[in-house]
Formats: structure tokens, C-alpha cells, sequence
């Protein structure tokens, strides 16, 4: 009897420390987890019970001569014979800094191998490094850039600061180059540099979509009802006066997303009436999108910001991945293996990788990758 006295004395004494500690820890943390609760409260009542960014255009609108002049800057590097004369599939633009030599290299020989994509594919697909000008770089890097450039003719770089705050003037860019030197393409893709794109999958589902005429496409990882990030600290910070409002517009994650070649028209043509000033891309390709009546679309294969779970049931539905820059090689080599190719065929073997799935992407392993949707699809 004493001793079952002691033990309800110890576990109580351990239960109130235990309590004690959690309440230190909310209070000492209590502003931002208020600030994150009543922010997101706050968007998604905006986003679903009011509804309207009628707002946009008329607090970003800016004269044509403005918008066209903001990201009016000089070409050090272009190809405006890329896609000439070419049956174009897809043009896919690949955000990149100078200095990711590597990464690059990378690219050229997995994933955006153009040669092995036109000849086992049997597809036209152009890939294109955009990119600015490296801080504090000085003649040594534009000089290797030059070298590079000379040898696979796939950069293009204008002469603004490659930095996170100049991010939009990338998205300007793409579109306006595209819309001079491709496009007839029919598809166009912007991807992150330390993003896996499974090119085969991809295409074939392009190849599809095609066949149908689709249009008003504009598929990837879609966030909706965010809400502007308030915090000084965060480089994601959005000043009130810059953005007055409790939610943004819906957008697909900046690290990868595909637009039909009407959409990239409309997002062209928007970029000429829109203040581009505005420095979180992703979300400003949400604001140009909603002038011109061009919604997102979920894709439940396109991954946010997190990387996607190494299986084979996954790659075989997989279309991007984000976070990789040292497993590049690996991974396209595991993704694209010819085991990989119909595992999910037959009523066991979907059954089977549908158990998988469910396993991987339906408990939070993998945040902010593929939703617990993908496991039924």
C-alpha cells in the first residue's frame, strides 16, 4: 500500500512538471502561434466566404509603359533561334543562379537530356537556364558562364541581380521570352533547379492533353487561401502597404508548374498592365493569372515544397520533386528503371500500391510533397 502511494505521488509529480513545461512553452511561443492561427483563420475566411480579388486590378495596374519597363533589361546571353522551325512539345525554363554550375551539368545529363529525350521519347522538348547576374560575382564567373554557354547554348541571362527579392523579374523573363522566341509551343514548364522532373511521365501526360486540345491549363502543387506572411523576419515578409489584404490568390508552387500555350499568352499579356515589383513570384503568376480569368489546377503528382518518398509505386505516377541536388543521378536512374513500368498494372498490383501509398503519403512522413489523393489515383 505504500508503495502504490509513492508511485501515484511520483506520477503525479511528473504529470504536473510535464504540464508545467507545455504551458512555459506556449506562453514563451503564445504571439507566434496566435499570429499563425488567427493569419490563417483570417485567409481561408477571406478565400471562401468573401471570395473576390476584384481588388487586383485596380491596386496593381500600373500604365503599359511601366509595366513593360520594369524588367526592360539588357540580354548578356540569348538564343532567339532556340525553337525555330521546330515542332515544340514543351519549353521548359529552369530557374537557376550563376553559380550552379553543377547543377546544371546535372540536368543536362538526366532529366533535361534533350538528346535522349528526343530520341526515346520521340518529342521535341527545349530546355532553358534563365537566370541574372551573380552578386559580387565579378568577370571570373561571367566568364565561365560565357565558356558554358558556348559549349550547350541553353542560357539565358539578363543583367538584373540574380537575388530571392528578384525572383518576379525571372517569371518576366520566361513569359516574355517565350512569347518572342516559342511561342508555338505547346505546353510551358517552370521548374526550380533542385527539382527532380520525371520528363518521361510528364511528357506522356502532355502528349494526352495535347491530343484533347486542352486549354486554360495551368497544373502544380496549388496553395489556396495562404495568407501574406507578416513576419519581419521571414524572407517571405509582405508589407501591409505593399499587400493590404488577408489572402492571396490561388497559385501553384513556384518550385515547378505547367501552362497550355494560351495560358502563357494571358500571363504575357498581363505582364504588360501588372506592377512585376511585387517580389514573391509564385504569388505574383497567382495575381496575373486571376486578371485574366486562368484558374489553377490541383495536380496531385507535383510536389510542393518537400521531397516526394522513394518508391517504385511512386515514381511511376511521379512528376516533380523538390530538394534535390546530390541525388539527382540516383533518382533518375531508380525513376525511370523498366521494372518501374506498369508495377501498379492487375488488380494485385494496384492493390498493392495503392496499400503503399496509403502507407507513405497518408500519415505526415513526407510534408508538403504529394497529398493522401495521389495513394487512389
Amino acid at each position: 500500500m505504500f508503495m502504490n502511494f509513492r508511485r501515484v505521488r511520483k506520477c503525479k509529480f511528473l504529470q504536473i512538471v510535464f504540464t508545467c513545461f507545455i504551458l512555459s512553452a506556449l506562453m514563451l511561443n503564445w504571439e507566434q502561434v496566435d499570429h499563425h492561427v488567427v493569419s490563417h483563420v483570417k485567409s481561408y475566411s477571406y478565400r471562401y466566404l468573401i471570395n473576390s480579388y476584384e481588388f487586383i486590378n485596380h491596386s496593381f495596374s500600373i500604365s503599359h509603359e511601366k509595366a513593360t519597363s520594369i524588367g526592360n533589361f539588357p540580354y548578356l546571353m540569348d538564343h532567339k533561334d532556340t525553337c525555330r522551325g521546330q515542332d515544340v512539345l514543351l519549353l521548359l525554363f529552369i530557374k537557376t543562379s550563376p553559380v550552379h554550375f553543377l547543377r546544371r551539368q546535372v540536368i543536362r545529363s538526366t532529366w533535361g537530356n534533350q538528346t535522349y529525350i528526343n530520341r526515346e521519347l520521340g518529342v521535341i522538348v527545349k530546355v532553358v537556364f534563365v537566370m541574372g547576374i551573380q552578386p559580387n560575382g565579378g568577370r571570373a564567373i561571367q566568364k565561365q558562364l560565357q565558356t558554358e554557354d558556348q559549349i550547350h547554348r541553353d542560357l539565358v541571362q539578363q543583367a538584373f541581380l540574380d537575388t530571392f527579392h528578384n525572383l518576379t523579374l525571372k517569371l518576366l523573363l520566361q513569359f516574355r521570352w517565350a512569347h518572342a522566341n516559342c511561342a508555338h509551343a505547346r505546353f510551358v514548364m517552370s521548374a526550380d533547379d533542385d527539382v527532380f522532373v520525371h520528363v518521361p511521365n510528364l511528357v506522356r501526360e502532355l502528349q494526352v492533353l495535347s491530343n484533347q486540345g486542352v486549354a486554360d491549363l495551368w497544373i502544380g502543387h496549388v496553395h489556396r487561401g495562404a495568407p501574406p506572411n507578416r513576419r519581419k523576419d521571414s524572407k517571405y515578409y509582405m508589407p501591409f502597404q505593399i499587400y493590404q489584404w488577408s489572402s492571396y490568390p490561388d497559385y501553384t508552387a513556384g518550385a515547378g508548374y505547367v501552362v497550355s500555350a494560351d495560358v502563357a499568352a494571358k500571363i504575357y499579356q498581363a505582364t504588360l498592365s501588372l506592377n512585376a515589383s511585387f517580389h514573391i513570384d509564385d504569388v505574383f503568376m497567382g495575381i496575373c493569372a486571376i486578371t485574366v480569368g486562368v484558374s489553377p489546377q490541383q495536380h496531385v503528382y507535383f510536389s510542393g515544397e518537400g521531397k516526394a518518398p522513394y518508391h517504385p509505386c511512386i515514381f511511376e505516377k511521379m512528376i516533380t520533386s523538390h530538394g534535390h541536388v546530390d541525388d539527382v543521378r540516383y533518382l533518375w536512374k531508380v525513376a525511370t528503371a523498366p521494372e518501374v513500368n506498369g508495377i501498379s498494372s492487375g488488380f494485385f498490383g494496384q492493390l498493392y500500391c495503392t496499400a503503399v501509398k496509403i502507407k507513405l503519403l497518408c500519415f505526415p512522413y513526407f510534408l508538403n510533397s504529394y497529398s493522401c489523393k495521389a495513394a487512389f489515383s
